[in-house]
């Protein structure tokens, strides 16, 4: 799931525990894979958890955990840039979506069709690659269709 919003069910699901004191740490990876929200929520979150005893650690930032003096401080910097670096990541997935719009590749799921899929496995059978078949077809190659998928 999305770090960008709180309505995760895992990430619910770990407060709640959090609060009925299932655990007293809660460790990640970096700030930007607990939460990507901005500062103030960030901070909302995890001093909901040191109220409720439990303490935060970073496995690759070791001077953001709860126990440090600069805590909030350095949380809330690192909360602004993972915010940030979300805004990049939808930008430039819109734009790289345009671009392949634009030259014509079709992001849908291709229509499979009897004759899509028999193409396709003719493809198949002279031992052309599946990124050679989809880009035969102009579709992404996990999306070219199999026997299996068939709509008739």
């Amino acid at each position: 799931m999305s770090g960008s919003k709180s309505d995760c069910t895992e990430f619910k699901q770990q407060l709640l525990e959090a609060y009925q004191k299932k655990f007293d740490l809660v460790a990640f990876w970096r700030l930007d894979r607990f939460s990507r929200e901005g500062a103030l929520p960030t901070l909302k979150y995890l001093k909901e958890l040191r109220d409720h005893g439990v303490n935060y650690k970073s496995f690759t930032e070791p001077y953001l955990d709860s126990l440090g003096p600069f805590g909030d401080i350095i949380v809330s910097v690192l909360a602004t840039i993972a915010a940030q670096d979300l805004i990049k990541i939808l930008e430039n997935t819109k734009a790289l979506l345009a671009k392949k719009k634009a030259a014509g590749i079709k992001l849908e799921a291709p229509t499979k069709t009897v004759a899509v899929v028999e193409q396709t496995l003719a493809l198949k059978g002279e031992g052309n690659s599946n990124g050679y078949i989809a880009r035969a077809q102009r579709f992404h190659p996990a999306r070219w269709p199999s026997t299996s998928q068939i709509d008739v």
